[in-house]
C-alpha cells in the first residue's frame, strides 16, 4: 500500500483495510481506491473543522442513536460552509412537468392464472408441464368459464382454490417473463400461448386493467422541493470538497479521478 498522506497526516494502513469493508466493489483495488478516497474526504473535512475551531455537538436521532464527535463536527462544517436555496415554487413546477412520468401511480392489473408446476432443470418434467398447459388453454379458450373450475382441481398456485385469481399486482411484483404476457394482453384476453417462467408453465388471463393517473402537484411538490434541495447540497458539498481538496497537499491518491461523487 503507498502511504497516504493529507497534509502531511498519514492514514493509516490498518484504518484503511478497515475501512474497505464499507466500499463493495467488483474488485479489490477498486475497493481499495474507494475507501482511501472515503478517508482522505473524511480527514480533509476534519483538519477544516480544527482550523475553524469549531467544537462538536452530538445530535442524538429518534432512535436514540447519538453522533460521534467526528461525524457532528463534520455535519456542523457543512451546515456551516455549505448553504443552498429552498427550491421555490417554479423549480418545484418546472421539475414536475418535465417529469410527469415520476409522478403517476402505477397501472394495476387484475389477472387470474392456472400454474403447471415444473423446474426448467428438469426438462422431461417442464416439457410434460407444457403439454398438459397447452390442453388446458385449448379447452378454456373452448369454455372461457371452465377456466375457475380447472385453475381449483389443477392449479399448483394457492390462488388456484380462488379460481386462479392473483387479485391486483403492478409492475415488478411478478416475474419479468410473466409480465411481458401479462402488459400485453387486453381485458377478459387469454395468453395465445402459456407462459413460462423458472416456477413452471402458467395459463395465463388478464380480467381487468386500470390505468395509472398523473399525481397532482399539490400532493407531490414538497417531495420534489425535498429532492431538489438535497440535489443542490450534494452539488454544493462536493464542490466545497474540491476547493478543500486543491487547497490541500494530498499524496497517494488522486480525487479529481474519482467515478462517484465525492458525498456519500
Amino acid at each position: 500500500m503507498e502511504t497516504i498522506l493529507v497534509n502531511g497526516t498519514e492514514i493509516a494502513p490498518a484504518i484503511v483495510a478497515a475501512e474497505i469493508q464499507n466500499h463493495p466493489a467488483a474488485s479489490a483495488d477498486k475497493a481499495y481506491i474507494e475507501a482511501v478516497r472515503a478517508l482522505v474526504v473524511r480527514e480533509l473535512l476534519l483538519q477544516e473543522t480544527r482550523r475553524l475551531g469549531l467544537e462538536p455537538e452530538p445530535m442524538v436521532d429518534g432512535d436514540g442513536r447519538c453522533e460521534t464527535e467526528d461525524e457532528a463536527l463534520i455535519r456542523q462544517l457543512f451546515d456551516r460552509e455549505v448553504a443552498v436555496p429552498e427550491a421555490d415554487d417554479a423549480s418545484c413546477r418546472r421539475y414536475y412537468t418535465n417529469n410527469l412520468k415520476r409522478f403517476r401511480s402505477p397501472d394495476i392489473f387484475e389477472a387470474a392464472h392456472i400454474l403447471l408446476s415444473a423446474s426448467p432443470a428438469d426438462a422431461k418434467a417442464y416439457a410434460a408441464a407444457a403439454r398438459e398447459a397447452e390442453i388446458i388453454l385449448s379447452a378454456v379458450m373452448d369454455d372461457p368459464k371452465a377456466f375457475a373450475d380447472i385453475a381449483r382441481q389443477r392449479s399448483d398456485c394457492p390462488s388456484g382454490k380462488d379460481g386462479g385469481r392473483l387479485g391486483q399486482v403492478t409492475r415488478g411484483q411478478t416475474l419479468p417473463e410473466f409480465e411481458t404476457f401479462l402488459f400485453a394482453l387486453e381485458e377478459g384476453q387469454l395468453s395465445p400461448v402459456p407462459v413460462k417462467t423458472r416456477y413452471g408453465i402458467h395459463v395465463l388471463r388478464l380480467d381487468r386493467r386500470i390505468a395509472g393517473k398523473t399525481l397532482p402537484f399539490d400532493l407531490v411538490k414538497a417531495k420534489i422541493a425535498a429532492y431538489l434541495e438535497d440535489a443542490s447540497w450534494r452539488l454544493a458539498a462536493s464542490q466545497y470538497i474540491r476547493i478543500l481538496a486543491g487547497r490541500a497537499e494530498i499524496k497517494g491518491v488522486d480525487l479529481a479521478g474519482a467515478d462517484s461523487p465525492l458525498v456519500q
